[in-house]
């Protein structure tokens, strides 16, 4: 375990949970600029990681579970200030934050249970991306306001809502088909 602690891919992983105080401390005295390219610099950091893990053999359990919780903490942090400070509205951040919230909590059970494959879903997938993208064209919108990011910003917050709905109901299906198959797994 202290091996793959120690992964460059796992250290890159811990490195962006350390970007989101900054960038909340950013958003919170509106200096969007800099939270907008620290938000990138998170987003690149979590493409490198993967593609670390995989050049250099070093994908390990705690990567599998660490990259989609510290994913998970960052958006979570960016939606609840971004919301605090009104710039997107509550609802947004209630769906993203109870969905997750939700797959946390199943996740723990099913983990008791002996159930270890959390794999995410092709809802979940584009459910997290689209929260990505939402963050960012959110900043954009702030650094550089026009009618189309503003357009954009809003397709995104809607496609938020809507994923977040759809890869939950997924989840449950997923979660479902798996617990059917854990007897034989086992």
């Amino acid at each position: 375990m202290n091996r793959e602690f120690w992964s460059a891919p796992n250290q890159l992983t811990l490195l962006r949970l350390f970007f989101a105080p900054f960038i909340a401390i950013c958003i919170l005295d509106q200096h969007f600029l800099a939270a907008l390219i620290l938000v990138i610099v998170a987003g690149l950091s979590d493409g490198l990681d993967g593609v670390l893990a995989r050049r250099l053999h070093q994908q390990t359990q705690l990567g599998e579970y660490l990259d989609p919780i510290v994913d998970k903490l960052l958006l979570s942090t960016l939606f609840i200030v971004l919301s605090f400070r009104t710039i997107i509205p509550w609802r947004y951040t209630v769906v993203v934050l109870s969905r997750d919230l939700c797959i946390l909590v199943v996740a723990a059970l099913l983990y008791q249970l002996g159930l270890r494959d959390f794999r995410p879903g092709i809802f979940g997938k584009i459910s997290t991306t689209c929260q990505i993208a939402a963050v960012v064209f959110v900043l954009v919108d702030k650094v550089y306001p026009t009618p189309l990011t503003w357009i954009t910003r809003q397709l995104l917050l809607y496609s938020v809502f809507a994923f977040a709905l759809a890869s939950a109901i997924h989840y449950v299906y997923l979660t479902g088909q798996r617990l059917r198959h854990l007897p034989e797994e086992s």
